[in-house]
């Protein structure tokens, strides 16, 4: 079922080459992260369409608000997941937890379970890269944002090593 949320995300993004990589990105360390948390397979569903999806409202954002803020992500996200996901047949309360995840990724105080927190681990793990964040920054950012030992354990081994 992976395989046709990363189509219809490509589909949708169409040529943006630079947000395809991205979610495939962060779907790649939040596959990573979740299976060695050792979440049930449903949970490991709903965070990899999370994964995929987790950006899905920047291009409505960028048409609407002529702007690309997380919050205006937040709102349009969703609305464009729960199509996909729908026209796919997933179940309601994968569409409903994924959804949300979607609405919030850029609100951490809203994390509520591990699910999420992989979420904002992986999206951290691919934007200090991305968005070229200072070193000086990083021990703050592990601290605060990174809560399992596995993502702890990445921005490690990718960004702290000595």
């Amino acid at each position: 079922m992976i395989a046709e949320v990363i189509d219809s995300m490509i589909n949708y993004f169409e040529s943006d080459i630079k947000r395809i990589n991205h979610a495939l990105k962060v779907y790649g360390f939040a596959n990573c992260i979740v299976r060695k948390e050792k979440l049930s397979e449903k949970e490991i569903l709903t965070v990899e369409i999370a994964a995929v999806l987790h950006d899905i409202g920047i291009k409505e954002a960028e048409i609407k608000y002529h702007s690309s803020i997380g919050k205006y992500q937040e709102i349009e996200g969703p609305i464009i997941a729960k199509k996909i996901l729908t026209d796919l047949n997933f179940e309601a309360d994968i569409i409903d937890r994924v959804c949300f995840i979607i609405g919030n990724h850029h609100t951490y105080q809203n994390i509520d379970g591990l699910d999420f927190q992989i979420i904002v681990e992986s999206d951290f793990l691919v934007n200090i890269f991305e968005d070229e964040i200072e070193t000086s920054s990083l021990e703050s950012i592990k601290t605060k944002y990174f809560k399992t030992s596995t993502g702890r354990s990445i921005i490690q081994s990718m960004y702290l090593k000595q």
